[in-house]
């Protein structure tokens, strides 16, 4: 069922929100070469406590899921895009990360992701994050009233193909409220104009990801952790917004 938030209940999300992109830029700043993907659960982990929150990711059993999560933060490196459990590797030098992160706060939930590169970078993975980023500013400028889901997919798939990129479509966007995954699905690529109608108060995480060179995926052993099946690399982005009469809010902006 697709839920409608009110202006008070979108000013309700907005801690939620901040605290998200708090984490997000915490993550950021402490991944660096040496550093372990277990330490960055660790972090988030302790802001969750500090801040009285409840992570998302935890418990979190879907039907894909060979067992719950058991940590609150994605980790996804290199050939990894989506989904990846946190274990015991240090970050070398020109790692892809992707980082993705949900929690649940004064009872409303936001959810937002990252690329970085951590130490040298290689051009074509700056150019694969800018991309993605670029799909998710064009997905977002079309989340208005009157316009259809199809037009923020469409302008996702718009960038991902001029640049050359495949588009998955197994997972995308999603409703955001009370919990992390709701109505509706957002594809990373679909028919303008089609669709449902965007309305005020809808609140939907819009998110691209991207591979190099192809658009097919498998899972790892863990049953989590979701790689390119050629081995090529993979960048993921992601913002919480609320529809409003003055336009997206994008309730996990980074400062």
């Amino acid at each position: 069922m697709i839920e409608l938030r009110t202006p008070t209940q979108i000013e309700q999300m907005r801690p939620a929100g901040r605290f998200v992109a708090s984490v997000i830029t915490a993550l950021e700043e402490k991944a660096d070469v040496g550093v372990n993907l277990l330490e960055l659960d660790a972090l988030a982990h302790q802001m969750i406590r500090d801040a009285g929150a409840e992570s998302c990711y935890i418990d979190y059993h879907p039907s894909f899921g060979a067992s719950p999560f058991g940590k609150v933060l994605c980790t996804s490196v290199n050939d990894a895009v989506l989904h990846g459990l946190p274990h015991d590797y240090a970050l070398a030098d020109g790692d892809l990360l992707s980082v993705d992160f949900a929690v649940s706060l004064g009872g409303w939930v936001a959810d937002s992701a990252l690329s970085v590169v951590v130490g040298t970078p290689r051009q074509e993975d700056l150019d694969l994050i800018e991309t993605t980023d670029q799909a998710l500013a064009a997905g977002i400028a079309q989340a208005v009233p009157g316009n259809r889901l199809g037009d923020i997919s469409a302008a996702i798939g718009e960038v991902a193909r001029a640049a050359g990129l495949g588009v998955n479509l197994q997972f995308g966007g999603h409703g955001v409220g009370k919990t992390m995954h709701g109505e509706p699905h957002v594809p990373n690529d679909g028919r303008a104009g089609r669709g449902l109608k965007l309305r005020e108060g809808l609140v939907i995480a819009i998110e691209p990801w991207f591979l190099h060179t192809t658009d097919e995926i498998e899972f790892d052993p863990d049953g989590w952790t979701i790689r390119s099946v050629d081995g090529s690399r993979g960048a993921h982005m992601e913002h919480t917004i609320a529809i409003t009469g003055d336009g997206p809010l994008v309730l996990t902006a980074r400062d």
